[in-house]
């Protein structure tokens, strides 16, 4: 999200305000990024005709390959990591720079979980089941990444001092912690260690934005190529999965928790997409593509957070209709994805109209504040975004749980987490 956009302003004016000096390939890389996310979610998603939802890269496992150049998520967090560096260098203040980062995330958020909320009270008063109930397993699923990035914003300032005064290091030493897991995980069988990898993959890929803010990141051929090698040499060695997103079923995931595969991945991406970093400034410098993303920043956490919803819509429309699925990966079913894609796509539009009001900027964040008070909002926040996103809305007649940090834990408990944290990080005082 541009972190010009002011209350008021529209797309065009924001780009015709730009600055000159403002890179705006990192605007275009985060809605690329994130657009690539909801696209692969779209077409990763198998329903067939009973209403269960599968996954075509299980049904076609050699498409596993794939991931390799559609898992972008590193790329999204590599962007964070530049453009956190910039947005604390100007507002020094923990507190400050929480604030602001914080709670352009957690109103649409807000907002998504308390609409779920009712509807699936409702749904579940109403016993319902298949499809419906499946969507309430799901929907919360990609709020894992609301949650990393969470952490990201509240490890910036610390995580700045280390690059400011290693550099490289800072990264290497996360790279190393992430290495030293997996070593623990898979050759000497330390249980729940792997969690850890949360911090130390995603922070590095993190780390690496930091970098590129100060304009030390090196050749992108040589970071591309290291990082594709160590990639291709984890997963040949094992025990690595092929694919670079989570497969159901699988007994190691390069995903959940993250793996140095997964780390090696973001290296390599990173590098590609920094060999395209002259064509792409290129691109982002005409003017009817830059006021396009700048009009995609403004409502892409709104997008994010609600496409799922809008596939599972159209999908629960199909079937509700007596529309015969065709079955996953089928001739049939391929010829009638992009139809698919235009109407989840379509949907989504329509949910983005109904609540981009939430991600619209409240004004300046104020000044001053706590910082002990910006940790621990940003804390809860962090902790209940992800127990939603492990928790989902099912079972919330029966008081289902789910295991957060060894600690079991309820969609409405999750909940009030994320509202109190957002309440701690606005108290000035």
């Amino acid at each position: 999200m541009p972190t010009h956009t002011r209350p008021g302003l529209t797309a065009r004016e924001l780009a015709a305000n730009t600055p000159a000096d403002r890179d705006r390939y990192i605007d275009l890389l985060r809605v690329a990024s994130l657009a690539v996310v909801v696209l692969g979610h779209w077409m990763m998603a198998a329903v067939t005709a009973d209403g269960a939802v599968g996954n075509l890269l299980a049904v076609v496992p050699a498409l596993q390959a794939a991931t390799w150049a559609l898992q972008v998520m590193p790329v999204f967090f590599f962007v964070g990591g530049f453009a956190h560096a910039l947005s604390y260098r100007s507002n020094p203040a923990y507190a400050g720079f929480v604030r602001g980062r914080v709670r352009r995330l957690l109103r649409p958020t807000a907002l998504f979980a308390a609409v779920w909320g009712v509807l699936a009270l409702a749904v579940q008063l109403a016993g319902g089941d298949g499809l419906t109930g499946t969507a309430l397993r799901l929907v919360t699923q990609p709020l894992w990444f609301i949650g990393v990035y969470l952490a990201m914003v509240a490890f910036t300032p610390p995580l700045l001092r280390l690059h400011r005064r290693w550099g490289w290091g800072a990264f290497a030493a996360l790279a190393g912690g992430a290495a030293a897991v997996d070593v623990l995980r898979f050759a000497l069988d330390v249980p729940y260690v792997e969690f850890l990898n949360f911090a130390f993959v995603w922070l590095a890929v993190h780390q690496l934005g930091f970098l590129r803010a100060d304009g030390r990141l090196g050749a992108p051929v040589l970071l591309a190529g290291a990082g594709l090698a160590g990639a291709v040499a984890l997963v040949a060695a094992g025990p690595y999965p092929l694919s670079m997103v989570g497969m159901p079923g699988e007994k190691v995931s390069n995903m959940a928790p993250p793996t140095l595969a997964l780390l090696c991945h973001g290296v390599w991406l990173v590098g590609a997409v920094e060999l395209l970093r002259g064509p792409g400034t290129r691109l982002a410098a005409r003017a009817r593509v830059w006021r396009a993303v700048v009009a995609a920043n403004g409502v892409a956490m709104t997008a994010f957070l609600w496409h799922l919803t809008a596939m599972l819509g159209v999908y629960g429309a199909l079937l509700a209709l007596d529309v015969r699925l065709p079955a996953p990966a089928s001739p049939a079913w391929w010829a009638w994805l992009p139809a698919r894609v235009a109407l989840a796509a379509a949907v989504t539009a329509l949910l983005v109209l109904a609540f981009r009001w939430a991600e619209r900027p409240a004004g300046r964040p104020r000044a001053g504040g706590s910082a002990p008070l910006a940790a621990a909002g940003v804390t809860l926040s962090l902790l209940g975004v992800l127990g939603l996103s492990m928790t989902g809305y099912g079972g919330l007649l029966t008081g289902r749980t789910a295991t957060l940090i060894a600690v079991p834990v309820t969609a409405p408990q999750a909940l009030a987490l994320v509202l109190a944290g957002w309440l701690l990080v606005e108290l000035r005082r």
